[in-house]
């Protein structure tokens, strides 16, 4: 139980984990070049831990506040440093949640490993590092597969935009959420837009976009 109460010794351990275990987490964010990688994980883990410590602390020492009030305080702060990691690109794709749903987590983490539960700590890592590298693939694999596809479009001015949705739905392909894209364009004259297409059958996104390049007056098309 020496490691459950504040003593040098669980010092140590609770900070050395936290700075192991947030640096394994933010790894895979680093190799990615994300906005938060290695060190960002790293602290945000550690510094929850800290609080945690200095929480237990008072309690244990001076018998007085709640042992958890600091910890609810991280929970809900940590939201600041993960919107700053959230963007909104020129062609509408948000990019980023899943790196401050990392941070989150890393902070769950952190603030497990500070009050002394490291059973919570090490196993809930271990999901963690699981859903956000060995799940990558099979999430990528489910969206490619799906008959839903976000898409950039670059249209030529001898094409209306009536009729590239008559051409695209001819090739039994609906368009649903166009919008279009304010100072976009490729080319001089072009006109750019955000759209939804669904296949009406089975097709890879790929095979939809290769449709839809193919239409008369498009010059450029992009997944989002």
């Amino acid at each position: 139980m020496e490691i459950r109460e504040i003593t040098y010794l669980a010092i140590i351990v609770r900070i050395l984990a936290a700075v192991l275990i947030g640096g394994l987490l933010g790894l895979e964010r680093g190799m990615k070049h994300r906005p938060a990688g290695l060190r960002t994980y790293m602290l945000v883990c550690v510094g929850s831990c800290m609080i945690m410590l200095t929480n237990q602390y008072i309690y244990q020492v001076y018998g007085a506040g709640d042992p958890v009030r600091m910890g609810a305080q991280v929970v809900s702060g940590i939201g600041f440093l993960g919107a700053g990691t959230i963007v909104v690109t020129r062609r509408s794709q948000i990019k980023g949640l899943t790196t401050a749903a990392g941070l989150w987590t890393a902070a769950a983490v952190g603030l497990a490993l500070g009050i002394g539960l490291y059973e919570v700590a090490v196993v809930g890592a271990m999901a963690i590092f699981v859903v956000i590298t060995l799940l990558q693939k099979m999430d990528s694999n489910l969206h490619k597969r799906s008959n839903r596809a976000e898409v950039y479009v670059e249209l030529t001015q001898e094409v209306t935009l009536g009729d590239f949705l008559k051409a695209v739905r001819d090739n039994e392909i609906e368009v649903s959420d166009v919008l279009r894209e304010s100072g976009a364009g490729g080319e001089s004259g072009t006109r750019a837009y955000t759209a939804t297409l669904k296949g009406k059958k089975r097709q890879n996104h790929q095979q939809m976009l290769d449709i839809v390049l193919d239409i008369p007056g498009v010059s450029y098309i992009e997944e989002l």
